[in-house]
């Protein structure tokens, strides 16, 4: 049986990346979770007091937080938890730290769009398919029209691209100055 925990809170901070002394990777954020009740007296939602916990994300985790998870947003943690506490110049310090099993974003507060990971990189660089000198010999038989020819135009060599490859194994162009994929 694993000791687990789980909080709904919001990222009170900038999600910091970093490696352990073995090569690790680390994400880390904190959370604010406040509980609230309803005041009778004043007939109203009131907040009571927050608590404070700071996550870490370790190897994939790590990474998919980094590129998911925003200072402002409502998240939802499950994980260990750990509290330390410790002594220093007479003063007592306490630390509520939860090493995260998994992170994800409140769907009761808002929406998300998922994309599954794997354990090989979702993108990699390749070469780009290699282009014969004479393109006509490369297309076969003669096209009857001239727009059918893939030459290249002047215009095209303003926009750099790079050539990559996805999970499936398919290949598509990555414009670098918009970001845009595109079948190659």
């Amino acid at each position: 049986m694993k000791d687990l925990m789980t909080i709904r809170g919001f990222v009170a901070t900038d999600v910091t990346s970093s490696t352990t002394g073995r090569g690790t990777a680390k994400a880390s954020f904190r959370v604010g979770v406040t509980s609230r009740r309803f005041d009778e007296s004043a007939k109203a939602w009131v907040d009571e007091h927050t608590n404070w916990f700071t996550v870490h994300g370790y190897r994939q985790l790590a990474g998919t937080i980094g590129c998911s998870i925003r200072k402002g947003q409502p998240v939802i943690v499950v994980g260990k938890l750990r509290l330390s506490t410790w002594e220093k110049d007479g003063r007592v310090y306490h630390s509520t730290v939860i090493y995260a099993d998994a992170v994800g974003h409140d769907l009761s507060l808002g929406s998300a769009n998922f994309t599954r990971t794997s354990s090989r990189p979702s993108l990699s660089l390749v070469e780009p398919p290699a282009i014969p000198d004479d393109p006509q010999s490369a297309m076969g038989p003669s096209q009857d029209e001239p727009e059918d020819h893939d030459f290249d135009h002047p215009d095209d060599e303003a926009q750099q691209a790079v050539v990559i490859e996805d999970s499936n194994g398919d290949l598509a162009s990555l414009d670098l100055e918009t970001g845009e994929l595109a079948e190659v």
